[in-house]
């Protein structure tokens, strides 16, 4: 039955609904806003990756107290 998954008149039929629901005014600030947070997003995960701190293996930690 579904041998390729989604067929080009399964995206216009979705398309369709989506007009529908929210209507050919909404749809140009609704795609800004997605794309706004889209970027929001791309930033902030880039920006944690940059963040994360090198970790060390346990053996590199030694104690630095004076035994006598």
């Amino acid at each position: 039955m579904l041998r390729n998954g989604l067929e080009p008149w399964h995206l216009l039929i979705v398309a369709i609904v989506v007009v529908m629901l929210f209507g050919s005014k909404k749809l140009p600030d609704t795609a800004r806003a997605l794309g706004k947070s889209m970027r929001i997003l791309k930033s902030e995960t880039k920006a944690m990756k940059e963040d994360v701190p090198v970790r060390t293996t346990v053996g590199d930690s030694r104690d630095h107290a004076t035994t006598s």
